[in-house]
């Protein structure tokens, strides 16, 4: 299994904290975002990552210089597009099952075990509760996901989608061309999710969720996510 992490915002809404760094290179007691992400891989044999940077990337390369199984694909228009674009640039490194995540999301390990083990296509964590309007929502059919977006209106939303899936390497093809054809069609602007809505509207691959069930996640936007993290972050997690 691969495994191919976003890394090439900046996270100016972190303000100051961001200035000289990028966002997931913050710590949270002592450990950064993205040698947590590391490490939860690495407890999973998965060995073979891609990171797709883009502000300061040269921190990038001193901080993973040392770490076996490290790939380091550079966005040179990072500034320019949104989620999309990172992983245009990352995508030819995918040839295997691969799980996708971002640099700045940290998620408990239940979360991550339960995810490898759960059968599916594609796959995805949902925190099941009310959504406000940043949120990446999700709308569920017999169980399984039909639509993602944070342009869906928040009474039609099931839960928030976490930022980390498993994708099998059945689903690349498609997958990849998707985001071409989001880029073909000039949305710049698109996450990801936006070539995953492609994906799900083939109706071909069995697309299923895994509920997060109170356990911990969390999303480095803001400061207020920064001081939740470090205020809910498990011990375990840091331990990895």
């Amino acid at each position: 299994m691969q495994a191919i992490i976003m890394a090439a915002g900046k996270g100016s809404r972190l303000g100051s904290l961001t200035e000289n760094i990028p966002k997931s290179l913050l710590e949270i007691k002592g450990k950064k975002l993205l040698d947590i992400n590391i490490a939860m891989l690495h407890k999973y044999g998965i060995w073979d990552i891609t990171i797709v940077t883009g502000y300061q990337d040269e921190k990038f390369i001193q901080v993973t210089e040392d770490i076996p199984g490290i790939t380091l694909v550079y966005n040179p228009f990072y500034e320019f597009t949104n989620v999309i674009g990172s992983y245009y640039m990352g995508m030819k490194q995918l040839h295997e099952d691969f799980i996708y995540l971002h640099a700045d999301t940290i998620c408990e390990i239940g979360i991550f075990d339960e995810l490898l083990r759960s059968d599916g296509d594609i796959v995805l964590p949902i925190d099941t509760k009310p959504c406000d309007d940043e949120a990446m929502k999700v709308r569920i059919e017999k169980g399984k996901i039909v639509d993602i977006t944070k342009q869906m209106p928040v009474e039609d939303a099931a839960g928030e989608f976490i930022g980390i899936a498993k994708i099998k390497k059945s689903v690349i093809d498609d997958l990849n061309a998707s985001t071409i054809g989001v880029l073909r069609d000039k949305i710049f602007s698109s996450y990801f999710e936006g070539a995953l809505q492609r994906v799900f509207d083939m109706k071909k691959y069995d697309v299923r969720m895994i509920e997060t069930k109170g356990r911990f996640w969390g999303e480095v936007d803001f400061l207020e996510d920064y001081e939740r993290a470090k205020k809910n972050i498990s011990a375990e997690l840091l331990e990895l």
